[in-house]
């Protein structure tokens, strides 16, 4: 761990598990569709792909994933979240750890996208982003691809102001030897323009 608290701990305090896992089934129940982040990585994935789900929460994504035939593993510093994961999808592969500190769980380095949805990169503990991000390039194989998910304003954060630009993240991908392949502002493929209030971005390991 790295001895600073991350954002969504100071939010929650750690203790979010069920009322998040809640939230989600109510969406479902009324017709949303709680699936839009699965549906876009598996339309990059070849069939049968490794996944990464870092800051996986509830384990909602990296469930769907599996169903849909990916080997996916998820990590998360929350214990009350993965809770929930364990008890929802017990045979899949759920770690509690800092994605500050990645490398001293072990993983093997051949992911074929690692996924950061649900804000996790803005409420990351602060001045963390970049060695967190060079964590995550670190596990993708050659031609691997990482795609994130955030908010860029107070509109589509539970803070009152973002942590970050798109400018700031862009440039820790690049110090981590990623480069941008699709920016987009929904995970259903609606196009990004600058200044907008989310952006869900693909970058990507270079091939060997």
């Amino acid at each position: 761990m790295t001895g600073q608290r991350d954002r969504w701990a100071e939010l929650t305090g750690g203790q979010a598990g069920e009322e998040y896992a809640r939230r989600f089934a109510r969406l479902a129940a009324s017709g949303h569709d709680v699936h839009g982040e699965a549906t876009f990585c598996t339309a990059l994935l070849r069939p049968g792909a490794r996944v990464l789900d870092a800051g996986c929460g509830t384990g909602r994504i990296a469930i769907r994933l599996a169903e849909l035939g990916h080997h996916c593993t998820g990590v998360d510093v929350d214990s009350s979240m993965l809770a929930v994961a364990r008890r929802d999808a017990p045979a899949q592969d759920w770690m509690l750890g800092d994605l500050a500190r990645l490398d001293t769980l072990g993983l093997a380095t051949d992911f074929d996208l690692v996924l950061a949805a649900g804000n996790v990169i803005p409420l990351l503990a602060p001045g963390t982003g970049a060695a967190v991000v060079g964590q995550l390039a670190a596990v993708l194989r050659p031609g691997g691809i990482l795609v994130t998910g955030m908010g860029l304003d107070a509109a589509h954060l539970p803070l009152d102001e973002a942590p970050m630009t798109l400018v700031e993240f862009d440039g820790w991908t690049t110090r981590a030897g990623l480069v941008l392949r699709r920016r987009y502002a929904t995970w259903s493929g609606d196009p990004y323009n600058d200044g907008g209030g989310y952006a869900v971005s693909v970058h990507a390991r270079p091939a060997a």
